[in-house]
């Protein structure tokens, strides 16, 4: 261990003082940064694998090899071969072994051989010091390389620092630039929307140089521009009022603006006055006069001479209108447009309504009223169709608004209605009424008006105002006629000859090949007039007016036909009467049962009943006059609801009517067994009533007018008017009721009180008398009678 440190000597010594670590962890950091950072290529690496075989080959160097043979002599020891290698001092190593020593004793070999081995080793350690100097040195030489190497990073870090401050100070002056570049860019913006605001207010002396220069007109197109810049310049100022003096430029904006406006309106007005002018002229030369002044022309020239040409010479506005028709929603604009209307609606009233006028006259002249109305109507339409397309090529966008036209085709059509009301106010025939309603309500409305809608929707107040003042007309007719020939008909001789009438009718209607006649020749004749009336009037007025109408008809007829069977009750038989009665309220209440309205009527009636009671309570003293309540509140009268329903009246009637008529044949059938029957009831009352020990009950039989005898008398004649007067009942039934199912239900509770008193008579002669009392009384059965009848309803 010593002589291992021992060889280490000086060089060892050296690097453990600290050059090793620093230089050799310096070199090989080095080293391995550098091949990580310059990596060899396969080429390369097998370059430098066959220098490094080449080099393990090489031979010793020439001077080791000559220092070697010089100093090569026989020795008794062997030599060792790694002496040999290194390079070693002629000098030191030369002369030991090339001394003769003599070893005369194992002391003096071990003398010379340690001589030798200090000798030996001195060299060696020579050579190895001279290369640890040499190390030493490459090591200094790589330590002043890493110095410089760590100078240089360090003034590369210096340089990098420097760069980052001048690129920091760089993107900062970028950064500079760029806001400066956007605050100029909004400063332009700011300078270009102050100068396009500013310019709405500039624009005041423009615009209104430019409207008072000789060189604008209406007419040159210059003027909608300036209109249109001139209501941008109002909107921008109205809606900005916060701008300093924007209400003073408001009020100039404002007044220029009506200027333009009456510049177009004055324009519109000669351009309406000159195409009027030139259609009147054109009328003229087309058209003739009559005797009265009227200017007629020719149908087929009409259309050329009054539209066609007012297109042609008014062309120049259809330009104009729609634009302002485009700024209508703004207030001023609105009146504007509405003012153009009227002056084109004066205009055009000036230049139709003579042509229209003589049209109308002319119809009036050669056509009757019915005529005249569709004629008239039909001329009418057309025109107003006209005019709607005369006025839509003017003003497309208010053309939907019907209203618009009003001025211009009311005058038109009052022509028309003024003629036709002159001449309708008058007439007294009601057929001719129901007629013209009828034209006016299925023609007219109906059919013209609906395929027309929008075109002719001018013309339909004066059809309506025309149809009221018909409907007006009517009605009123229709209440005299009601009255003079329904509720103060008068009947013939003929008219109350019931059942002779209806006699002869069966019998012509039996000759004839026609079986089933018409029924109404077989009504009374306000009854007929009544529903002919009613039936027209249905179609003609409207519900309320028809309800309170049908209310007066129905029970004006009503009481007309009481009245005539009173007569025919003088002339006739009670029963014709009560027949006569219960077949025309019948047929009444089924002829109005189709009518889908209320026949009921409120009327407010004013009740003063209550003050009569307070007059005889002030009168006696026990109330005042001056009452602590008012006096309008107590002598005010009171308004009562009085509901009418002439339907149900009718109903009742014909019940009470029905009811009558079955009491009166069955008391002529069957007026001996209700006597009969009523005295048995009380007799047998009277016996109920009376004491047990009073006088000795008699029995039923024994009654002067129950005996065997007379009831025997009275079954048979009973039963002999029934077979003789009812089948004349029936027969007479049918003749005034030509329904089976009405006599029917008649005969049936005829037949019911008959079958009843038969019964209650059979039932007391079976518990009253004997078997031999009752077989002395010839009375039919229960089963034979209603057979009997039976067969006399189904006949």
């Amino acid at each position: 261990m010593a002589t291992a440190m021992e060889r280490k000597g000086p060089a060892s010594m050296h690097l453990s003082h600290g050059t090793r670590p620093v230089a050799v962890s310096t070199g090989y950091k080095f080293a391995t940064t550098w091949e990580q950072n310059a990596p060899l290529t396969e080429q390369q690496l097998g370059a430098i694998a066959t220098l490094a075989q080449s080099a393990a080959d090489r031979p010793l160097p020439s001077h080791v090899v000559a220092l070697a043979q010089r100093s090569q002599r026989p020795s008794v020891l062997p030599v060792d071969r790694e002496a040999e290698t290194p390079a070693i001092d002629a000098s030191q190593g030369g002369s030991l072994l090339s001394e003769q020593v003599e070893l005369n004793s194992q002391h003096h070999f071990y003398e010379w051989y340690t001589d030798l081995e200090s000798a030996t080793k001195s060299e060696t350690e020579e050579k190895y010091r001279r290369y640890v100097d040499t190390l030493t040195g490459h090591l200094q030489i790589c330590d002043d390389i890493l110095a410089h190497l760590d100078g240089s990073l360090a003034r590369f870090d210096d340089l990098q620092a420097h760069h980052q401050a001048v690129a920091t100070k760089t993107k900062s002056l970028h950064e500079v630039c760029e806001r400066l570049v956007v605050e100029k860019e909004r400063l332009i913006e700011f300078a270009d929307a102050l100068r396009t605001k500013l310019n709405y207010f500039d624009e005041l002396e423009n615009i209104s140089t430019q409207f008072h220069a000789p060189t604008t007109s209406v007419g040159s197109g210059h003027c909608l521009p300036l209109l249109k810049r001139l209501d941008e310049c109002i909107s921008y100022v109205e809606n900005n009022p916060q701008y300093t003096d924007s209400s003073v430029y408001l009020v100039k904006f404002k007044r220029l603006q009506i200027v333009a406006l009456e510049m177009i309106r004055a324009y519109v007005l000669n351009v309406l006055r000159n195409a009027s002018s030139l259609v009147q002229a054109s009328v003229k030369e087309n058209s003739t006069q009559d005797g009265s002044g009227r200017i007629a022309i020719a149908e087929g020239a009409e259309t050329l001479v009054l539209y066609v040409r007012f297109k042609a010479a008014a062309n120049d506005l259809k330009t104009l209108i729609p634009e302002i028709e485009k700024r209508a929603s703004q207030n001023r604009y609105s009146e504007f447009l509405t003012s153009l209307t009227s002056l084109y609606c004066e205009q055009r009233l000036a230049v139709a309504q003579g042509v229209i006028s003589s049209r109308i006259a002319e119809y009036a002249k050669r056509e009757r009223l019915p005529s005249l109305t569709r004629s008239g109507f039909a001329y009418l339409s057309q025109v107003c169709q006209s005019e709607h397309q005369l006025f839509e090529h003017f003003f497309p966008m208010s053309s939907s608004d019907p209203l618009n036209l009003t001025p211009l085709l009311d005058p038109l059509c009052t022509t028309l209605y003024d003629t036709l009301r002159a001449r309708f106010i008058h007439e007294a025939n009601l057929d001719l009424l129901f007629e013209l309603v009828d034209i006016l309500k299925g023609e007219v409305l109906d059919d013209k008006l609906e395929r027309r809608r929008e075109t002719v929707a001018g013309l339909r107040p004066t059809i309506l105002k025309t149809l009221a003042d018909m409907q007006e007309r009517l009605t009123f007719r229709a209440q005299t006629y009601m009255r003079d020939v329904i509720a103060n008909y008068i009947p013939s001789a003929d008219d109350l000859d019931y059942p002779a009438r209806l006699e002869r009718l069966a019998t012509a209607a039996v000759g004839s090949e026609e079986e089933g006649r018409d029924s109404y020749l077989t009504w009374y004749p306000p009854l007929g007039k009544t529903l002919s009336c009613l039936s027209k009037l249905y179609r003609c007025l409207e519900p309320p007016t028809f309800t309170s109408l049908a209310q007066d008809a129905i029970n004006m007829c009503s009481t007309s036909i009481q009245r005539s069977s009173k007569l025919i009750e003088r002339r006739a038989s009670q029963m014709d009467a009560q027949l006569f009665l219960i077949k025309h309220l019948l047929t009444l209440r089924e002829q109005i049962a189709p009518y889908e309205i209320d026949f009921s009527v409120t009327h407010k009636e004013l009740d003063f009943t209550h003050l009569l009671d307070h007059v005889r309570r002030v009168l006696r003293g026990r109330a005042s006059l001056w009452s602590s309540q008012s006096l309008a509140r107590t002598f005010s009268p009171r308004v009562m609801d009085n509901q009418t329903d002439a339907k149900k009246e009718l109903e009742k009637n014909l019940k009470v009517t029905c009811e009558q008529f079955i009491m009166l044949v069955t008391k002529i059938t069957i007026e001996p067994l209700l006597s009969f029957i009523t005295k048995v009831t009380a007799v047998k009352a009277s016996i109920r009533s009376r004491p047990v020990d009073a006088e000795v009950r008699k029995p039923l039989k024994e009654q002067a007018f129950a005996t065997p005898d007379k009831l025997a008398e009275m079954i048979a004649a009973v039963e002999k008017v029934v077979k003789l007067h009812v089948p004349d009942i029936v027969s007479k039934m049918g003749l005034y009721l030509q329904n089976s199912s009405t006599r029917s239900i008649l005969f049936r509770l005829i037949k019911s009180n008959i079958l009843e008193a038969h019964g209650q008579v059979l039932a007391l002669l079976y518990s009253d008398y004997t078997a031999a009392e009752a077989s002395q009384v010839p009375i039919m059965k229960q089963s034979d009678l209603q057979s009997f009848l039976d067969g006399l309803c189904s006949s």
